[in-house]
């Protein structure tokens, strides 16, 4: 389950996507034989009362929670209402925030077991175990975190190579129809998720997701993801798909033959991915286009060389400018995103981006406080040197001689007028939506968005 979202939630206030993370766990689960059931707290909201009320109902052996930093407080709560419903429930946290800091979870007894990494096979492994009344063997399984009489043991996981070897998602086991079904970058509804790759070979310094994902890039082969796609068609009707991996084109002779496949077998499909400013060319942009790709996502992060090279971006301006122009090319849109509030960053070097937005000029533009995340090198670094602002237990942003957060909060929402006020904006908004609408929940906290597992 997720947890429902705090009561002053400030970091995320766009749209709500199915948990994908839970529905690949529940998946795997349910093709080792287990009976699943899922709850998005954060689309229902139930109160404490309500989730203990639901596990005194189902009487669960095991519930598994997905936890980021910003949830943390919020998962303990609901780790503690299921004991107080059901003392002998297994509760088994994942996520983001159990894969960078399983003990700060484990030091509360309301939690039984952490999973480090992608959950698939350590759950199910756990699960397996468990049943068979074997909770000595639990302390070994990879990607397991649990105590022991000597104090916490954090097992590495192994991740899983054979990536096809994972279900579809159980997206049947939650209430699709409650979601708004669509993507902001697509005309094509219903729209949904798909996640078809982990794993990043880059070093960024304000992300960490390797530790979730690992190094290694994996993918589901080409003729896997076609079959996930015309499943979504048969059963959901889906006409659009977000890639929502961040580097959808790192594989380019994979994505040549995902692409043509596509074309191949003649989808109804348009689509939107994330990717890096140097993975794709001309080449490659034709083909994707000619597939039905209408949009790309990238992260731009700053316009200042300087910057991108503080957080070891290995990208530059010029680059970015090159992508831009090939999307245009091929009649694809583009999306990106600006950080503010990097380390070392200047109120000059954040003008530079705003300059650099507007000369790019992207079909959709997000500028994002940066918000340091446990366990990554600039949050040790913040730690280190104490130039933060605390934004709750576990999160930091950056803080200067000539700004905090409140100050950037100031700047944000400036930037974003800024850029989305202009005539040639408003034109491209009117054009897509028929409506003229700005509003404040478009704007983010740290990375435009988070996936997790459990």
């Amino acid at each position: 389950m997720t947890t429902a979202p705090p009561e002053k939630d400030t970091w995320y206030h766009g749209k709500r996507l199915p948990p994908i993370g839970l529905m690949y766990i529940a998946g795997a689960l349910e093709k080792a034989g287990y009976t699943v059931e899922m709850l998005d707290n954060y689309l229902a909201n139930k109160s404490l009362e309500e989730v203990k009320q639901t596990i005194r109902q189902t009487k669960p052996f095991m519930v598994g929670i997905t936890c980021g930093s910003a949830t943390f407080a919020r998962c303990l709560e609901t780790a503690q209402a299921i004991k107080e419903a059901k003392a002998d429930c297994v509760v088994v946290v994942g996520g983001w925030h159990a894969s960078y800091l399983p003990e700060t979870l484990l030091a509360h007894p309301q939690i039984d077991y952490a999973i480090i990494g992608e959950g698939e096979r350590a759950i199910t492994q756990l699960a397996n175990t468990l049943t068979e009344g074997n909770t000595d063997k639990a302390t070994t399984i990879p990607g397991v975190a649990c105590r022991t009489s000597s104090g916490v043991m954090v097992n590495a996981p192994q991740f899983i190579e054979d990536m096809d070897e994972i279900p579809y998602p159980a997206r049947h086991l939650l209430p699709l129809e409650q979601y708004d079904r669509t993507i902001e970058f697509l005309d094509a509804k219903p729209a949904d998720v798909m996640s078809i790759s982990r794993g990043c070979v880059y070093s960024c310094g304000f992300c960490e997701t390797r530790k979730l994902w690992g190094n290694i890039n994996r993918s589901f082969s080409p003729k896997r993801v076609i079959g996930e796609i015309q499943d979504l068609q048969n059963r959901y009707g889906t006409k659009g798909i977000y890639f929502i991996n961040d580097n959808f084109t790192l594989n380019k002779e994979k994505t040549k033959t995902l692409c043509n496949l596509m074309i191949e077998q003649k989808l109804d499909l348009e689509w939107v991915c994330d990717t890096r400013v140097d993975l794709v060319d001309d080449e490659l942009l034709e083909l994707m286009s000619k597939a039905g790709c209408r949009v790309i996502w990238f992260g731009v992060e700053s316009g200042s060389p300087k910057i991108l090279k503080r957080i070891n971006r290995n990208t530059t301006p010029q680059q970015v400018q090159t992508a831009f122009k090939l999307c245009k090319k091929h009649h694809i849109k583009t999306a990106c995103s600006f950080m503010l509030g990097l380390p070392d960053e200047t109120l000059e070097d954040m003008e530079e981006s705003l300059k650099f937005a507007k000369k790019i000029d992207p079909d959709y533009c997000q500028f994002n406080i940066f918000i340091a995340y446990p366990d990554s090198k600039i949050y040790k670094e913040l730690l280190q040197n104490k130039n933060y602002t605390q934004l709750d237990e576990y999160l930091l942003s950056v803080k200067s001689d000539q700004y905090d957060y409140e100050a950037l909060k100031a700047l944000q929402w400036r930037f974003f007028k800024s850029f989305h006020m202009r005539p040639k904006q408003i034109l491209k908004r009117a054009k897509r939506e028929g409506i003229l609408t700005f509003t404040k929940t478009r704007l983010l906290h740290g990375t435009k968005k988070a996936n997790g597992t459990a």
